[in-house]
């Protein structure tokens, strides 16, 4: 099932399918978020923003305007 990265909850995991923002990619790819990663949700802030994943062996904080361009596949 294909969804935004932002839609996800704590423990979820995905595999990044595509970037739906050019702006964003080179950022994103930059901090380790590239096509065909496994993401492990682990962490969401109280007021929702920003969340915490793992990937490409380390913890990172995206801001949920970041993580809205992100489209995966649920793996779990």
């Amino acid at each position: 099932m294909k969804t935004k990265l932002c839609e996800l909850i704590p423990g979820q995991e995905a595999i990044i399918l595509f970037f739906d923002s050019d702006e964003l990619s080179l950022k994103l790819m930059e901090m380790g978020c590239v096509p065909g990663e496994r993401v492990l949700i682990e962490q969401v802030a109280p007021l929702g923003d920003p969340i915490s994943i793992y990937v490409s062996g380390y913890s990172l904080s995206l801001r949920l305007n970041e993580a809205q361009h992100i489209i995966v596949e649920l793996t779990n």
